[in-house]
């Protein structure tokens, strides 16, 4: 809740991107600042950052929430459950393109205090889902990825 007591624009803000991009056939990918919160696949992240497909052909029961990002997703062939934390969310944008919207990150702890209970850490199994495509780095050549100040994402304005 912001000051106000209004709840956060960010998950209007994702869903409305993600929405934009497969309306527009575009593959919407999120970049995402890992620590204990967010459950990913570990050997996957890379200087504290994963970068996930989550369209359609990617993901299975996907869940853009209030709080939460979830899916189910393989990796090198391998079923996982995702969960990740909207304040962990660097940016999403369209693979193709780079458009998309940059936000800054929640400190730790706010994000911790809303973590429902211990998530899983590297080597962790989760129940397999449906086979919906692979979101493993190895099978699919790395998206590109929003370069800027510091590391973070930069998002091009295109009027």
């Amino acid at each position: 809740m912001t000051d106000r007591g209004t709840s956060s624009t960010r998950p209007y803000l994702i869903r409305a991107l993600y929405e934009w991009c497969t309306d527009n056939g575009l593959t919407p990918y999120v970049a995402v600042r890992v620590d204990d919160t967010v459950r990913v696949p570990r050997e996957y992240v890379k200087d504290g950052e994963i970068v996930l497909n989550i369209s359609m052909d990617a993901t299975s029961a996907l869940k853009l929430g209030n709080d939460y990002i979830e899916f189910k997703a393989r990796f090198a062939g391998v079923a996982r459950d995702i969960m990740i934390p909207l304040g962990r969310v660097m940016a999403i944008y369209a693979r193709e393109n780079g458009q998309g919207m940059a936000f800054p990150l929640e400190d730790a702890d706010t994000a911790a205090s809303a973590a429902p209970g211990p998530l899983a850490g590297p080597g962790a199994e989760s129940p397999a889902g449906p086979d919906q495509g692979d979101s493993a780095p190895d099978d699919t050549p790395e998206p590109p990825r929003p370069s800027g100040p510091a590391g973070r994402p930069a998002l091009k304005r295109v009027k």
